[in-house]
């Protein structure tokens, strides 16, 4: 199977990297934020679309891959983990969030403006990033971020965890 590099070089593309922070992650230029698959702001994709979908940016040369579980409530990052297992995960770059918590009315989760609550204490950080790490198949996640800040939690408290 040929490498990302050797694919990109067969098929034309080259994507420039740039490097993010100061701690050496370097991603493709362009990144693909997966939110739109899972039914946002439109009606979800069928699974195995999205799967050929994030497989398709990747051989076209984007490494850099944005999710979050808030995307359809944890199907984006299922959908995002189903497409890393058909690509070297090493050559991929995945970011995904953290801070917001959904409220259950009634045992139902809905997204809206009254069951967002934002949530930034170092245990819930910690187990939001286990159930990403979960739900993404992954033992790691390049670039864990807030979603929205908690002004209620010192910052240092939520970077720490």
């Amino acid at each position: 199977m040929a490498g990302v590099g050797e694919q990109q070089q067969q098929q034309g593309v080259v994507m420039p990297r740039v490097k993010l922070g100061t701690q050496g992650l370097e991603v493709s230029k362009l990144g693909f934020g997966c939110m739109g698959l899972t039914g946002i702001y439109n009606d979800p994709v069928p699974e195995e679309v999205g799967i050929s979908i994030i497989k398709h940016a990747f051989h076209s040369g984007i490494t850099f891959f944005d999710t979050s579980y808030i995307y359809g409530v944890n199907t984006n990052e299922v959908l995002v983990g189903k497409a890393l297992k058909q690509l070297p995960r090493e050559k991929v770059q995945l970011a995904t969030k953290f801070g917001i918590q959904l409220a259950t009315k009634f045992g139902i989760v809905k997204l809206d403006s009254n069951a967002v609550i934002i949530k930034g204490t170092p245990e819930y950080v910690r187990s939001c990033c286990e159930a990403s790490l979960n739900r993404l198949g992954v033992e790691y996640i390049d670039l864990y971020y807030q979603h929205r800040i908690d002004t209620t939690v010192p910052i240092e408290d939520t970077l720490r965890a």
